[in-house]
């Protein structure tokens, strides 16, 4: 039942509002794989969300300890207070994280967190005498959130354009690679060179300046990139001979989506911190982290005085306790069941082979995975400056799925509980859509 007279009053966000409004698509209630539209229909929810609510919906388990919590302790200022669940969580999350990333910086959303790594990384700088190095590197074509640190270092142009100067940023190449690469199962064969554009970068802005390199291990809103094989270890090799930080903005590959907990751990490269959020939990509260390795930590304590506050940065909800009990519930739930690593059994297997099974599809021009993520690309229609992703997400929707368009690309991230008949419901609709696009 609609409690409201119209749609004005709220503005939504990346959304074509007036669009929307004019065929709204509303959304009443999710039950594991599955969201209900206010007409009855059931959509199989090929996104978890927004990439995020990788246990799948409805989940009990979180529901009441978020109310429980909710009833005994609702909030309380983290500012020099402090609850024993915030500790908790904190000491659970580290159990997945790989050392020396042994410190925990809570705050509510990717966005914040990316902020907050880039702060740390820049304070870490300063607390050792090298105020110097402050300039930082990011990734064409990457999604690092919406405030002003994320859209400095992120690489979407929609994304920077019309909001003035942003921070002193430069940006490495993108890795995604149609001529050499297409339709590669899991990592690509080609494309480790790239990384050595880092070097150009260096020698440009000199090693002195630069405070740090964030990358996502794979880009998400950027159309499922993955990375060539060694692509990452060599960029760790390049930061760490140049003493400058490496940041993996894990919201969207961490928490079980490609295998592991963490992209770090499946592809056994240590960055010096990793920006979480999403999946952390469940998507059902907001809550974003950053995991700090313990030398950035130590170094930030040590050239502050006793007493003092050792990081002026923080957050009204940084570890706000209704937050942290769901995120415990959701810690649980990957435990108890395997779905931390379940991406990288036989359900991933099956997930690669349904994808690529769609490469005999006139239009289509790549498709491409790593555990429970993939895209499908398909051919810029001729005669149209029109991308086809939004269409094809429409007529998925008629058909019963909800994917991701970004241009020409149509993504999937569905929770990690997916079944074999649900992976091939997904199939079923982009094929039926586009036979009905082109």
């Amino acid at each position: 039942m609609k409690n409201y007279k119209s749609m004005d009053a709220f503005w939504m966000p990346f959304t074509p509002n007036r669009a929307f409004k004019a065929n709204p698509r509303i959304i009443s209630r999710t039950e594991g794989m599955y969201c209900y539209t206010d007409k009855g229909e059931q959509i199989l929810d090929a996104t978890a969300g927004l990439w995020c609510v990788n246990a799948g919906h409805g989940r009990k388990q979180i529901s009441e300890a978020i109310g429980n919590q909710a009833a005994e302790l609702d909030y309380t200022s983290p500012f020099n207070f402090g609850h024993d669940i915030g500790f908790e969580f904190a000491e659970r999350l580290i159990q997945h994280t790989p050392d020396p990333l042994n410190k925990v910086f809570f705050a509510n959303s990717g966005s914040e967190a990316v902020e907050s790594a880039l702060k740390i990384a820049l304070a870490y700088q300063s607390a050792r005498g090298k105020s110097g190095k402050f300039k930082l590197i990011g990734r064409e074509m990457a999604y690092h959130g919406v405030n002003f640190g994320g859209i400095s270092v992120g690489g979407l142009t929609p994304n920077r354009k019309g909001f003035g100067p942003l921070l002193q940023v430069d940006h490495l190449p993108h890795t995604l690679d149609l001529e050499n690469n297409a339709f590669s199962k899991g990592l690509t064969d080609h494309g480790i060179e790239r990384a050595d554009a880092l070097e150009e970068l260096i020698k440009f802005h000199d090693a002195s300046s630069i405070a740090a390199v964030i990358v996502e291990p794979i880009s998400g809103a950027g159309g499922v990139i993955i990375p060539p094989k060694g692509y990452l270890q060599r960029l760790r090799e390049i930061c760490t001979e140049h003493d400058i930080l490496l940041i993996f903005d894990e919201v969207i590959t961490g928490w079980g989506r490609l295998g592991s907990a963490f992209a770090a751990v499946e592809f056994d490269v240590v960055p010096d911190m990793i920006v979480s959020a999403k999946g952390i939990t469940n998507g059902i509260v907001p809550l974003g982290a950053v995991f700090v390795a313990d030398h950035i930590h130590d170094t930030i304590f040590e050239a502050t005085p006793a007493g003092g506050i050792e990081l002026y940065h923080g957050y009204t909800y940084s570890a706000s306790p209704v937050a942290c009990a769901a995120g415990l519930a959701t810690l649980d739930i990957y435990e108890e069941e395997g779905l931390l690593t379940r991406a990288s059994g036989e359900i991933g297997k099956y997930w690669e082979e349904a994808l690529h099974s769609l490469s005999d599809i006139e239009q289509v021009v790549d498709v491409r995975n790593y555990g429970l993520i993939g895209a499908v690309q398909f051919a810029q229609p001729e005669g149209s400056s029109a991308p086809v992703g939004g269409a094809l997400q429409a007529k998925c929707y008629e058909h019963g799925v909800m994917i991701r368009a970004m241009g020409n690309i149509i993504a999937f991230s569905p929770p990690l509980t997916i079944q074999p008949e649900e992976i091939d419901q997904l199939v079923a609709a982009i094929r039926k859509s586009a036979a009905e696009l082109f």
